[in-house]
Formats: C-alpha cells, sequence, structure tokens
C-alpha cells in the first residue's frame, strides 16, 4: 500500500534531475507482479508500468521517474534478459515520461499518441521537463505483434487528458489503462487543462468494460492491480458522481454548493492526491466547460 500511496502524489511531477529527487526516490523498491505469460507489472513510484517480455524483446508500458531507470531496467531484465526494445508512453505527466531519455540513451525507441509529444515538447521548451520525446507517434492506434500477442495500443480522447491511450494485451487478456483508471488509492485525477473530460473517463472505462470478462486483468495507472469487477465499480461510481454534479448545476448551483452534498462519501476511495472535494470540482468544471483547475 505504501508504494501506491507515493505513486499518488507524484502523478503530475516532471523529473528533471536534482538532488534532491535523487534522494527522494533512493529507498523506492521495484515491486514486480507476473500477470500471464510474459505479461507483467512494475510498481515503484509514478505509474504502474506494464511489460511484455519475451523472445522478441521487452516493451515497456509507462517508465515512471529519471532516477529509476536503472531499478527499473534490473526489474525488467530479471523478467528476461532481452534488450528494451520500446516504451510506450500512455499520456505526457511526468511520473509516466521521465524516464524516457534515459531509456532512449539507451536505445530503445519511445512512442506515444501525437499529443504526448506535443506537451513533452512544449515541457521542455518551457524547461520543465529534461527530454525524453517520442521518436514514434500516431493519432488512433497502433498494433504489436510482439511475443506471441496482439498488443493493441488505442488511443482514447478527452480522458484523462488529450493525449490518453489504452494498452490490450489480446491473448493474455490483459489492459492497461493509464491514468484514465485510478484503482481505489485517490480520487481520479482529469487535467482539464490538457484536454481531460469526465466523459471521456466515463467512456474508456466503458470502452474496456465491453472488451473484458471475468478473466481479464487490468492495470490502472496507480493503484493494484485490478478485475472487470473493480473497473465496473469505477465506472458507476463515475456516473452516480457525475450525474449528481451535473443535477446540481441544472438547479443553478454553486460548486460550493455541490461540494458540500456529500456526493464521493458513500465510496471507499482513499483521500490520497485527490480528495472528493477536488475532484468533484474538476467534474463540475468539466461539465461547465471550465478549464482552470489545480489538482492540490
Amino acid at each position: 500500500m505504501i508504494r501506491h500511496l507515493l505513486a499518488a502524489t507524484a502523478l503530475v511531477t516532471f523529473a528533471v534531475p536534482t538532488a534532491a529527487n535523487q534522494d527522494r526516490f533512493a529507498n523506492v523498491e521495484i515491486e514486480t507482479q507476473e500477470i500471464a505469460p510474459g505479461v507483467a507489472v512494475l510498481f515503484g513510484a509514478g505509474g504502474n508500468i506494464g511489460v511484455s517480455h519475451g523472445e522478441d524483446g521487452t516493451i515497456l508500458v509507462d517508465d515512471q521517474f529519471a532516477p529509476l531507470t536503472d531499478k527499473i531496467v534490473a526489474a525488467a531484465m530479471a523478467l528476461d534478459d532481452k534488450p528494451i526494445r520500446f516504451v510506450f508512453n500512455t499520456h505526457y505527466h511526468g511520473d509516466h515520461t521521465g524516464g524516457n531519455e534515459n531509456l532512449g540513451d539507451r536505445g530503445t525507441l519511445i512512442m506515444a499518441h501525437d499529443n504526448v509529444r506535443a506537451r513533452l515538447a512544449a515541457a521542455l521548451e518551457e524547461g520543465d521537463s529534461d527530454g525524453g520525446l517520442p521518436v514514434i507517434t500516431f493519432s488512433d492506434g497502433v498494433t504489436f505483434h510482439w511475443n506471441g500477442d496482439e498488443i493493441h495500443v488505442m488511443h482514447v480522447h478527452h480522458a484523462h487528458t488529450d493525449g490518453d491511450s489504452i494498452v490490450h494485451w489480446r491473448g493474455a487478456n490483459v489492459f492497461h489503462m493509464g491514468d484514465t483508471f485510478f484503482n481505489k488509492v485517490t480520487w481520479p485525477y482529469i487535467d482539464l487543462g490538457a484536454g481531460g473530460s469526465i466523459e471521456g473517463v466515463i467512456a474508456t472505462a466503458k470502452r474496456v468494460l465491453d472488451h473484458s470478462d471475468a478473466d481479464t486483468r487490468i492495470i490502472p495507472g496507480h493503484g493494484p492491480l485490478a478485475t472487470k469487477a473493480d473497473l465496473q465499480a469505477y465506472h458507476d461510481m463515475l456516473i452516480a458522481i457525475r450525474d449528481g454534479v451535473k443535477a446540481g448545476i441544472d438547479a443553478g448551483k454553486s460548486l460550493e454548493q455541490v461540494q458540500a452534498r456529500g456526493l464521493t462519501e458513500r465510496y471507499d476511495t482513499q483521500e490520497g492526491f485527490i480528495t472528493g472535494a477536488k475532484f468533484v470540482e474538476a467534474v463540475y468544471k468539466s461539465l461547465t466547460g471550465e478549464t482552470e483547475y489545480s489538482p492540490r
């Protein structure tokens, strides 16, 4: 649980290397959980990392923070000693892309949606990132025929951000949802300023549910490995809170009045990086078309 709480406090931090950052991550351990033959998840600090490993080489889905690269590579090599051929970024936030430059320097190809590269490039220009731009981008999706599976990468529109993708190991029956799914460790973060929306998050959960069964395993952006039942509960919670917020808006209620209704109190999601009140604020502003929003 400690690793998930640490991950949930670091969602949008960019990973410019500093002595303070190195100290912060010095005691982080990378934990590995095998999900299916050739598929695993790595837990550390930052977004959960999906791994495809086997004869064709290793693919990482996200790469956490720059100071953790050596530990992440060691964990991946413990699964299979083949080289890390690709890193796929589910979106642009630094706790999912901070290792890009380190891995790129080692010969790994970085891939992501077009908007991920654009936002990382803008952050680099402003001095808020240490580089590591994707060198392969796409607009809708791409398929890897890799390690005996078909790995489908699919862009989802205006969900957590405007550049999110979900990853589906079709044979292994595994999804990686990036930060479109926060499993129990904090309320969802919708990055309104980067094109995120509550409707997009709901649509993404529904899309994965429609292609899942009782045996499906789902890697969330943050939190423990999940089942279809976990995602269904998340989806239903999103709809209930969205509908409650919308009812308040339709009745002419202010944000503060809607927050006072306690819409999140019936759910057991922890008050982590995002509190229930801040999540309601994000939903309210998403529905009213506002983009000025800080999760803290």
